[in-house]
């Protein structure tokens, strides 16, 4: 056999090889569909929570260490002018170790919205943009993750020196116009800067997903997600 002849062979080989391991969406089932893509979000999720839910999960991020209340954000300069560095840190610490500690509570939800997924739930996911997996998640579970962080963050909240100062502060301010009423109380701030922390995680970790199918738990989820790519 001749060079030409032999390159010729291997390269319809190479391109058989390829065409039998090429897929596209149509080729899996309703429930490989439903299955790789239970996988991916399992995944996601428990990586998520897994990197926030410990301590430093959120102080250690800057993308969603949880800052002071943009009212009390103001007056920072002033309290560590005037030798209130520590209480101000005190918070600032506090808040996220709340966070860090109400995160965990959100594997049992997100369990759940896994197994109510119907099919067109699914399929709409997977064809969607890189973060369409977590905006299901945040448009299922925000109210219940809700629920369940408050009073976590309270309790951890409650025992920071400046928290019960900036509530009294802050709910007369926000009577007068002068404070946001979402950020009157400190409990319910930490709350909703949690879940933002949560979903922002959980959107980093489907857009690796999506993009690098090979590093996907399952090998039904590399094929479904290398099928989506093509």
């Amino acid at each position: 056999m001749n060079i030409p002849v032999r390159a010729l062979v291997c390269s319809l080989c190479l391109s058989y090889a390829a065409a039998a391991t090429a897929f596209s969406l149509s080729d899996f089932s309703d429930r490989d569909v439903v299955t790789g893509l239970k996988d991916a979000l399992n995944q996601g999720t428990v990586n998520a929570i897994t990197r926030l839910g410990k301590e430093n999960g959120f102080l250690s991020y800057d993308k969603i260490k949880i800052p002071l209340p943009p009212t009390l954000k103001k007056a920072e300069k002033l309290m560590r002018t005037f030798g209130m560095k520590k209480q101000a840190d005190e918070l600032v610490i506090g808040m996220n170790r709340a966070a860090e500690k109400a995160v965990p509570e959100a594997k049992a939800l997100f369990v759940d919205a896994v197994k109510q997924m119907s099919f067109d739930d699914a399929r709409s996911i997977l064809t969607g943009g890189d973060d369409a997996a977590t905006k299901y998640f945040r448009k299922v579970t925000e109210q219940p993750l809700t629920t369940k962080f408050l009073p976590i963050v309270t309790d951890v909240t409650s025992k920071i020196g400046l928290a019960e100062q900036y509530n009294q502060f802050a709910g007369t301010a926000s009577k007068l116009g002068i404070v946001k009423t979402k950020d009157a109380k400190i409990e319910e701030y930490v709350t909703r800067k949690a879940l933002d922390g949560l979903f922002l995680v959980m959107a980093e970790e489907e857009k690796n997903i999506r993009a690098n199918p090979v590093k996907a738990s399952t090998d039904l989820l590399k094929k479904i997600f290398g099928a989506i790519r093509k």
